[in-house]
């Protein structure tokens, strides 16, 4: 299964953005995007040799490029995933760009990352592929399984007791979209509907990925 395994900092340092890609790190100062950058140990600028130097050219093909590789990894996403993704899309009656967001709001890892489960999408993914979730009583384990409405997500018995689920209950102040319906104590959600644009917070610019791939 292919992923990436690379340091996840210097992608948020090359989006020059916060993707939240590390969980609790990101809230920290730790952070090398929302610190001072003259800061000792700070690196608030591109990855790379000649980061602290890179100029910038701005185009509007650099614009749409950056946009898809900023939306690609925060759901960590592969580049031929995505493009499947598009294409799905693009088939689909509506706006292509919600619908692309909307395929991967969906995506079992990132409702697992939403229900407050884990404190990032990777660490959503892993608790996924390690098999502690179930839709509608039965153990998936594919990150990318696409949920539908009406379906329950519900994490496995043994689950509830892992200290990691626990302490990401307890600490992280995250607020449950409204096309999902947290039950009970948090143990399950259920999907109550497709998500909407309105519902969808993240930063993304889905028409300049669809300008992108349009070419």
């Amino acid at each position: 299964m292919a992923r990436y395994t690379g340091p996840v900092c210097r992608l948020c340092r090359r989006e020059r953005t916060k993707l939240f890609l590390k969980g609790h790190r990101c809230d920290t100062s730790k952070c090398p995007v929302s610190g001072d950058p003259n800061d000792r140990g700070k690196r608030a600028f591109p990855p790379g040799e000649h980061g602290r130097d890179r100029v910038r050219q701005g185009s509007e093909y650099l614009t749409q490029l950056r946009e898809k590789q900023k939306a690609r990894r925060i759901y960590g996403v592969l580049e031929r995933q995505f493009v499947n993704l598009y294409e799905e899309a693009s088939r689909q009656q509506g706006i292509t760009g919600e619908n692309l967001l909307r395929m991967l709001e969906l995506r079992l890892d990132n409702v697992v990352f939403r229900a407050g489960w884990a404190s990032s999408r990777s660490q959503a993914r892993q608790l996924v592929n390690h098999g502690h979730l179930c839709v509608n009583g039965k153990r998936v384990t594919i990150p990318s399984y696409r949920l539908r409405s009406g379906d329950l997500v519900a994490l496995s018995e043994p689950a509830k007791s892992l200290a990691l689920v626990r302490h990401n209950a307890d600490t992280l102040d995250r607020q449950v979209p409204a096309w999902l319906e947290l039950n009970g104590s948090g143990p399950s959600v259920t999907v109550l509907r497709a998500p909407e644009r309105a519902d969808m917070d993240e930063s993304i610019r889905e028409q300049l990925i669809v300008e992108l791939y349009s070419k």
